[in-house]
């Protein structure tokens, strides 16, 4: 039967969407790009926030329409969604088949086959234990960089969060089995692997007595075929003297580390559930920058966070502008059923939300406009994700810039035909808003 497949939500959504498709693959399903030809529809949904449930809804919708005007015979939704919202999905979309929660993925072909034969199907495995699919992920992001999830859930709980309810406690995946993917993907030709997980500091804690994060990047690094291993979702308080070192001595690991602290306001932070301090966040950045100078740090914020006045607002735009993140993404705070937040009082408005983030937004931009202002005459090295239409011009990323939420650099003067996946030696020439441009070395 043919089969089209949809991946909604984070980058860990995306692995467990990876390793159904093999699954699949490997169960005789023909994979299709036209959801109007498929047989079946797989959706794996998210919903961490409003707006993700909203497009998790509307795409099942969307899909059940095939139903009707397509050759779709079942319609079958997995994920976060599934997980959180399982009875009304049931109850509510008549059109939905099927339903496997969070830690049932790996039932996906069983699931599949039941609901093509015209049986509703549902699977909801207990969320203490690891999934064990059993097979090669079938890679969704190109070939030359992939996605290693090294734990899953999370143990922080912090009272804006609904992921601990969706996805479970804290579990490490063996350091033995994460090493066996990467050499796997390499062999495949991954140059590029990025780890996450909710957060990826803790890892190892569960399994080994201590945090493992260190171990593991040195078992990595001797993976022939990787060229760069990228961190994310690291937790500042969990950044240790261990994890630096290890990213210091191990040639392939990228100066660049993800570190949502999500405010700088102490009582915003205590609110919140966070175990930082913004004395301690600013320790943490000065360490990192003193130890690796030229480290390239993201974070991520939260605008709106109920109580928030106009003073910690303010604070927090202080504090973005003395720390100077290389990176910086903002959320507005999203009221999500079920978690502590939702019910605190003094829910700020929409309105308030929206200014404050364009605010934030605003004042990081001054500073990376300044930043990469500075880079002219710069020599780094570069990863090549593809060529322009109609122009001898390749886009590339640099070690400063993860996949789908940092920027570009754009290569001219190329004087051989550059291919995806290839390294390259750039020199930099100037920059557009938040990308930049250069000229191949070699």
């Amino acid at each position: 039967m043919n089969l089209f497949f949809i991946s909604l939500g984070c980058d860990k959504n995306l692995v467990d969407s990876e390793f159904m498709l093999g699954m699949l693959q490997a169960g005789g399903f023909t994979m299709v790009g036209d959801e109007a030809a498929a047989d079946v529809i797989v959706i794996n949904t998210c919903c961490f926030i409003n707006d993700a449930k909203e497009e998790s809804v509307n795409t099942i919708l969307e899909m059940a329409e095939y139903k009707k005007t397509g050759r779709c015979l079942a319609l079958v939704v997995t994920g976060c969604l599934a997980q959180r919202y399982q009875k009304e999905i049931l109850e509510e979309i008549p059109e939905v088949d099927a339903v496997l929660g969070t830690n049932s993925y790996t039932d996906i072909v069983h699931a599949v086959e039941q609901a093509a034969g015209g049986i509703k199907y549902e699977n909801f495995h207990t969320l203490e234990r690891l999934p064990e699919p059993g097979v090669r992920r079938s890679i969704t992001t190109g070939g030359h960089f992939a996605y290693l999830k090294i734990a899953e859930g999370c143990d922080k709980r912090c009272t804006y969060c609904i992921i601990p309810s969706i996805r479970g406690a804290y579990r490490s995946v063996p350091l033995a089995e994460l090493v066996a993917q990467a050499r796997q993907m390499a062999d495949a030709g991954v140059r590029e692997l990025i780890l996450v997980a909710q957060e990826t500091t803790r890892y190892g804690v569960d399994l080994y007595g201590e945090k493992s994060l260190y171990r593991l990047l040195d078992c990595l690094n001797q993976i022939a075929g990787l060229y760069w291993i990228r961190i994310l979702y690291c937790y500042p308080e969990e950044i240790d003297d261990q994890l630096i070192a290890a990213i210091k001595r191990n040639e392939k690991v990228c100066h660049y580390l993800d570190l949502p602290i999500q405010h700088a306001s102490d009582e915003v932070l205590r609110r919140m559930g966070r175990k930082t301090t913004k004395q301690q966040i600013r320790e943490v950045v000065c360490k990192l920058r003193r130890e690796i100078p030229d480290i390239c740090l993201r974070t991520t914020l939260i605008c709106g966070f109920p109580g928030e006045t106009q003073a910690q607002h303010e604070e927090l735009m202080e504090f973005i502008n003395e720390m100077e993140f290389d990176r910086l993404g903002v959320f507005l705070y999203s009221q999500e059923e079920g978690t502590p937040a939702a019910d605190f009082a003094d829910q700020v408005p929409e309105e308030t939300k929206l200014e404050w983030r364009d605010e934030a937004m605003e004042l990081e931009q001054e500073i990376i406009f300044e930043q990469t202002g500075g880079m002219a005459g710069q020599k780094i090295w570069a990863l090549i994700e593809g060529k322009l239409p109609d122009e001898q011009v390749y886009a590339a990323r640099s070690y400063r810039d993860a996949p789908d939420i940092d920027g570009y650099v754009f290569v001219s003067g190329a004087d051989r035909e550059l291919m995806t996946g290839d390294f390259v030696q750039v020199r930099i020439t100037g920059s557009l808003d938040y990308d930049l441009t250069a000229e191949l070395i070699c």
